[in-house]
């Protein structure tokens, strides 16, 4: 999916638990106190149609959809997201911070549930076809992680029921996924204050000056 953007694009990736979706929201807050025009969402939903496939994929039992499925579902919920949200921010000059995009589908359903990444890729190019502009992995230690995730009061626990082996296997994929990609990624360590992990993200994310 391409078009002309001016805008900018930056996703959060990382474990469960790893802090990631509080920096999202930290790090739209300090980019709008600077003046900028930021639009904040996640994955999967931030579109209408998206959030009714979110709840199909994030609840009931951790067996309930293949991979190849969850695979599908998760790239119709980016596309209409990208459709309705992501491009037409992005067209109108604004930052884009998403909590989450295509590398964690590389990650929880093209490496955990089989050897899927190419067929994960393959639909990704032919229906999504845009990278993000930044990637921030807040990298963390894969028992903490899923100690804060299962911390969480809600439904949408099917990723973290499977698991602390899984956690261990999604943080070495997404560290390879990281220097796979080392133009686009940062690697921040998520094992410290979040004021101190913060202020990592913006030293990354900030503009550089005119």
């Amino acid at each position: 999916m391409t078009g002309a953007s001016s805008g900018r694009f930056i996703t959060f990736e990382g474990i469960d638990g790893s802090g990631k979706s509080t920096q999202a929201r930290l790090l739209a807050q300090a980019l709008r106190d600077a003046g900028q025009d930021v639009v904040l969402t996640r994955e999967p939903g931030g579109s209408p149609g998206a959030e009714e496939i979110r709840r199909l994929v994030l609840e009931g039992d951790p067996d309930r959809w293949s991979a190849e499925t969850e695979i599908l579902l998760f790239t119709a919920a980016r596309r209409d997201h990208m459709e309705r949200l992501i491009l037409p921010a992005l067209t109108a000059g604004k930052v884009v911070i998403c909590d989450r995009f295509a590398d964690s589908t590389r990650m929880y359903q093209g490496l955990s549930r089989g050897d899927l990444r190419a067929l994960v890729d393959t639909l990704h190019d032919l229906m999504i076809g845009r990278e993000p502009d930044l990637t921030l992995l807040i990298d963390m230690d894969p028992a903490l992680g899923l100690e804060r995730a299962r911390q969480r009061q809600g439904a949408e626990e099917r990723f973290e029921d499977f698991g602390p082996e899984l956690q261990s296997r999604m943080r070495a994929g997404f560290l390879a996924l990281a220097r796979e990609h080392a133009a686009r990624f940062r690697v921040i360590d998520g094992n410290r204050a979040i004021d101190a992990v913060a202020a990592d993200v913006l030293a990354c994310a900030a503009p550089a000056p005119a």
